[in-house]
């Protein structure tokens, strides 16, 4: 073999060597890349994470969370439809959603008997007061029969619905608060509490109140909206009279034998 063609061949082995040497130099790069574009990443997904996991866990302090009841000094309310077709409901639209959860209001109802007024707690049932300040500013209760009173293991007064029946009520209903924290029925309610009727079920709450009189072992089931301030008297008077029914034969839980008309509902603006 001559020594040109063993040069020639030393090279082309020479430029192999040289060009695989530089691709493996930029294999070797390109993997070096990777793993520094990759560590990177990683490290941007946990510190995503981490402030993620923050916001979930602490709140935001530029953005707090959105919750239901995060209104400054405010509640949000639900309205539910009543999908039953009760033709006892009176439609006079729904309150606002977004409602005062602070200080107390006068409630004054005006009534054939005389006058009843309740301290409210509106801090406590925000929900249930924002209800009877709306319906009360709809007229709502106006010329409204008394339609219950209970003379026997429990002593009330029972009002608010407008068709009398003991059935109607608005076309809206809501859930309970300000409940009593009492293990003892007895103690739920006693004298003097103003309580929401309900359905016995949650969220059955409606426009039916009732006015203790004396005393009523109940569950723990119906919001408490206040307290009579004045007029329990006249309450106790009613009670004392006894209840009827249809044909006016005295009863424990029936119509109350002097009929009781509601003339009007008052609520005050919430003060602190």
């Amino acid at each position: 073999m001559s020594s040109t063609i063993q040069r020639q061949r030393a090279a082309a082995r020479a430029r192999l060597e040289r060009q695989m040497g530089e691709r493996l130099e930029e294999a070797r790069k390109r993997k070096q890349r990777n793993a520094v574009i990759g560590a990177a990443v990683a490290l941007l997904l946990v510190i995503g994470g981490t402030i993620w996991l923050m916001k979930v866990v602490g709140g935001d302090d530029q953005t707090p969370a959105a919750t239901p009841n995060a209104l400054p000094d405010g509640q949000v309310c639900t309205w539910a439809p009543d999908a039953a077709g009760n033709p006892n409901l009176k439609d006079v639209g729904t309150p606002p959603t977004e409602v005062s959860a602070k200080g107390k209001q006068t409630m004054t109802i005006t009534t054939s008997a005389g006058v009843v007024e309740i301290a409210v707690n509106t801090a406590k049932a925000p929900c249930t007061a924002a209800s009877f300040t709306y319906l009360a500013g709809k007229n709502f209760f106006d010329n409204t029969k008394c339609h219950r009173l209970t003379t026997e293991g429990i002593k009330v007064l029972q009002c608010g619905d407008p068709s009398g029946t003991g059935m109607g009520g608005p076309s809206y209903k809501f859930a309970e608060e300000n409940l009593p924290n009492v293990t003892d029925q007895a103690t739920a309610y006693p004298a003097g509490t103003v309580a929401i009727a309900n359905t016995g079920q949650p969220g059955s709450s409606g426009s039916q109140f009732f006015l203790v009189y004396g005393p009523s072992p109940l569950e723990s089931k119906y919001t408490v909206l206040g307290t009579i301030t004045k007029g329990l008297d006249i309450v106790e008077k009613i009670g004392a009279a006894g209840a009827v029914d249809k044909d006016g034969k005295a009863i424990g839980d029936g119509a109350p034998k002097t009929p009781v008309t509601v003339t009007s509902v008052k609520m005050t603006p919430a003060e602190s």
